[in-house]
């Protein structure tokens, strides 16, 4: 399992603790929050600096998972902080979310699969529309509604 955007690694942690994942992965641009999950961990974790799952080899992961950055945000802000990059989506919301599912695939076994946090924020419609034509089939695992945003859970399935 790869966990994608780590941050401080929670998602990793705790996937090798309750799941019987073979191992468990956790990358991340910033190497701040590499150097946290590191820290962190109380199970074994292979932490790596990457830019979305630049770095690993091709049909290597049985799932990823990624919590992608998705606040819209005004593309003439600066964005020199890493917390800010850790939470801006650009404009749409989207910035980061299109360029992991171009990506994405390639490093899926045959029966991988992605769990990808979508909000209403991001338009949850043209996300799956977009996952739709890099080839991926999606299924809603869990949905919850907060008064400024729904944030969707979903399970994506390559269909190629």
């Amino acid at each position: 399992m790869l966990e994608v955007g780590t941050g401080s690694g929670w998602v990793a942690r705790r996937a090798a603790l309750v799941t019987d994942v073979d191992a468990v992965y956790a990358s991340d641009i910033n190497p701040h929050a590499c150097q946290v999950t590191k820290a962190q961990s109380e199970v074994d974790i292979g932490v790596v600096q990457s830019n979305l799952t630049s770095c690993f080899l091709e049909g290597v992961f049985d799932t990823v998972a990624f919590n992608p950055p998705y606040l819209p945000t005004d593309e003439s802000a600066e964005w020199d902080d890493w917390m800010e990059q850790a939470l801006s989506g650009g404009e749409t919301g989207r910035k980061v979310i299109e360029p992991f599912l171009n990506v994405v695939g390639r490093v899926l076994n045959s029966e991988g699969i992605v769990l990808l946090v979508v909000s209403s924020l991001t338009n949850y419609e043209k996300v799956m529309n977009y996952a739709e034509t890099r080839g991926f089939d999606h299924t809603k695992l869990i949905e919850e509604s907060y008064p400024f945003e729904t944030l969707t859970v979903v399970q994506l399935n390559n269909n190629s």
